[in-house]
């Protein structure tokens, strides 16, 4: 056999991890791109400039106008302009005035200026062009309550219209016919308009799904024994949405999805190369008492290769034969039964614990490059994994699958360029071949920065094929920046002297949501472990480093059970612990602070948390039960 586990283990930050000692212990992610943030932020807040002439027909477009989160002292703000004419916008400007009291502070993507209560938005160099139908997007941080009012874009009003051209009617409400499990017809009456109706927009829910000429719509791919709500918007040949239709409630016949057993999703990740040096094994979750206390398990880590699924350590896997003293239910495997390793082991603990969902997860930071290929032909790379997950020698151990793939449309081990729409595609083809009985999740960055890694793919249209997604909302700081700053790996919130906006698990949960995320899809992500840098004097954050603190099986990194004892916490920041001990300087999560995370969790309407990785815990689960009380 061979020990396959340091190929396994994520990185963190903008360098992989050692790939000399055996195990791993996180994941990550995130890259600099602070000269690309400082060339965005180019912001003049006083002085008016002249506006420009509109650079299209009037109606040619729309701005919509969002808050994005608001903390009491001041709001993120952020504007869309999209292109509703029929040629190329070669520029937009977009202006409103705000109550007496609120005003803009500072902003990205667009160049803002202010006069009183009137503020003025421009196009930076390279967003300015935009094909018919495309968006743009800036935003910005702003003081005071008020809410922007006289919107216009281009010279227009923001919604489009124009004077003397009225937006047509609402259609009637939306009937279904042809009702099945993953299918059903939708069809409406017309709406009027002075000038003519041009097409109509339909919603399932809050999403658009399709825009339609006529007045009848096949929607497909749904989940069997589910509920649908559906409504429909006319658009003129001005471009005008007129009011929405009346809601129409609709489930599809058949089965119902799996459970979701105890509400609240409680994860932890098991690593196949953690049964070598590091001893851990799926016994080791009933004597800790964890297996009692979570809901789900994604086992990591199969491989991706050539586009396709495939086994990540066999010998671990499928194959390590297991004594009586080390096995689930006290039972030695034999030379001859048909399946040993972690599948059987996992097999017996769903055995003793039946509700505790179980699913093989693809990829992570060494394998996530088979992923570009995938994303090519999403069709047979789904086809590949489903053979392999319901492989019948093991089945009836998996309820499903996760793609981890670090990352899409970006920069991880490698740099992908597979455009925005393939992890959507992807998931889409997972759902379509795994159906709906089946879970499908992903772990995805938690790289809030503007024009950062979320930015880069469709997390929010993707959101419709997923069950749930894993943020990996930790290893945003460490000592891959080996001189520091010092800084917690973890951080809830932003804080004084962060260094780097946008890394901080509320931005990367806000910014989600932005895309059209449901908070219900969503787990907050906690690292078992900490981050840490050698030759600091300072104990508060921010203070200079030599290097990477020792670990156990890697410098920088030590797992909890280590560091609660060899260098206790002496402080918090933004929700997480840090600890100086001689001239070492730790960030970790504790059950206090892990306490305070699933707090904030259920306040925001989050599916659950998970947790990279088990083996990080101590003997007794002490972490892992701070999860699980905390989501009471």
């Amino acid at each position: 056999m061979s020990q396959s586990a340091p190929r396994l283990r994520r990185t963190y930050g903008g360098s992989p991890l050692s790939t000399a000692s055996p195990p791993r212990t996180g994941r990550t992610r995130f890259f600099s791109r602070v000269a690309a943030i400082v060339a965005a932020l180019a912001l003049p807040v006083t002085g008016l400039v002249a506006l420009a002439g509109p650079a299209q027909a009037a109606a040619s477009a729309t701005a919509t106008y969002t808050k994005v989160s608001d903390w009491g002292s001041g709001f993120e703000g952020k504007w869309v302009v999209k292109n509703t004419g029929t040629t190329t916008l070669s520029s937009w400007t977009v202006e409103w005035d705000y109550p007496a009291g609120t005003s803009v502070t500072s902003a990205w993507d667009a160049t803002v200026t202010g006069s009183g209560t009137h503020w003025t938005a421009k196009n930076l160099g390279w967003n300015g062009t935009l094909a018919p139908g495309a968006t743009a997007s800036f935003g910005f941080n702003g003081a005071g309550g008020g809410a922007p009012g006289g919107c216009k874009v281009n010279g227009v009003s923001c919604d489009g219209t124009q004077p003397g051209d009225t937006p047509p009617t609402a259609p009637g409400t939306p009937a279904a016919s042809n009702v099945a499990d993953t299918s059903l017809t939708l069809t409406w009456t017309p709406a009027t308009d002075d000038k003519g109706v041009k097409n109509y927009d339909v919603y399932r829910g809050s999403a658009k799904i399709a825009t339609v000429t006529g007045t009848g719509y096949a929607d497909t791919g749904l989940t069997k024994g589910t509920t649908y709500t559906y409504s429909v918007t006319a658009r003129d040949t001005a471009d005008q949405t007129g009011p929405s239709s009346g809601s129409a409630t609709v489930t599809t016949t058949g089965g119902v999805n799996p459970p979701d057993p105890g509400g609240k999703v409680k994860l932890g990740y098991f690593t196949n190369w953690g049964v070598y040096g590091r001893n851990y094994h799926v016994k080791n979750l009933v004597t800790s008492g964890t297996a009692g206390k979570i809901t789900h398990i994604n086992y990591a880590f199969g491989n991706v290769q050539n586009g396709q699924c495939a086994i990540g350590d066999a010998y671990a896997d499928y194959d390590k034969a297991y004594t009586a003293d080390q096995s689930v239910d006290g039972v030695a495997d034999t030379w001859d039964q048909p399946l040993r390793g972690n599948f059987n082991q996992l097999r017996k603990l769903k055995k003793a614990y039946p509700n505790i969902k179980i699913l093989w997860s693809f990829g992570g930071w060494t394998w996530s490059g088979g992923f570009p290929q995938a994303a090519a032909n999403p069709t047979a790379f789904a086809q590949s994994c489903y053979n392999l997950v319901e492989d019948p020698r093991w089945a009836d151990v998996f309820d499903g699958i996760d793609l981890d793939w670090e990352y899409p449309n970006a920069c991880g081990l490698s740099c992908d360029t597979s455009g925005a729409a393939a992890f959507k595609n992807l998931m889409q083809a997972t759902r379509a071949k795994f159906g709906a009985n089946n879970l499908v999740t992903a772990a995805i960055t938690a790289d809030a920065s503007s024009g950062g890694k979320i930015d880069a793919a469709d997390y929010g249209g993707a959101a419709q094929y997923i069950d749930f997604y894993n943020v990996m909302t930790y290893d945003f700081f460490g000592a891959w920046a080996a001189q520091g700053p010092t800084a917690p790996h973890s951080p809830l919130t932003s804080y004084a002297g962060i260094p780097q906006a946008g890394f901080n698990s509320a931005e990367a949960i806000a910014k989600l949501k932005a895309k059209g995320v449901p908070g219900a899809k969503l787990n907050l992500g906690i690292g078992f472990y900490g981050r840490g840098w050698t030759g600091v004097t300072q104990a508060a954050p921010g203070g200079t480093a030599t290097g990477p603190a020792p670990g156990t099986y890697e410098q920088g990194i030590e797992d909890y059970k280590v560091l609660k004892t060899s260098c206790p916490a002496t402080g918090t920041v933004a929700g997480t612990a840090y600890a100086k001990c001689g001239s070492n300087w730790w960030s970790y999560d504790t059950p206090a602070t892990i306490a305070g995370k699933m707090t904030w969790a259920k306040q925001q309407g989050l599916k659950g948390a998970f947790f990279w990785e088990f083996s990080g815990d101590t003997s007794n689960g002490e972490l892992a039960n701070a999860i699980h009380t905390g989501l009471q």
